[in-house]
């Protein structure tokens, strides 16, 4: 996958690396836990959405690539992938 077509997915990692960062120096400081488990959640959820639009990216070409799951058994193997990718951000 070229890496403009996950700009946005690079963009919510980054933005998941600040959070994260954020949560390490929130803690090093006593910050309230409340506070901790707020900027945490946040960044897990900007983890999750750049999971997803990675996968979705990648089902997409799945989807539009000539070669790409021809017969039964190749759609099958496709569809146990995605569906393990999905699984792995439950």
């Amino acid at each position: 996958m070229a890496a403009e077509e996950l700009k946005t997915a690079v963009n919510r990692l980054r933005r998941a690396q600040g959070q994260i960062a954020g949560v390490i120096k929130m803690i090093e400081e006593g910050r309230d836990c409340e506070d901790v488990v707020t900027q945490l959640a946040a960044a897990s959820r900007a983890l999750d959405r750049a999971g997803f639009a990675i996968i979705a990216t990648g089902l997409q070409h799945c989807l539009t690539d000539d070669g790409a799951a021809t017969g039964p058994a190749d759609r099958e193997q496709m569809r146990a992938r995605l569906e393990k990718l999905f699984l792995s951000l439950a």
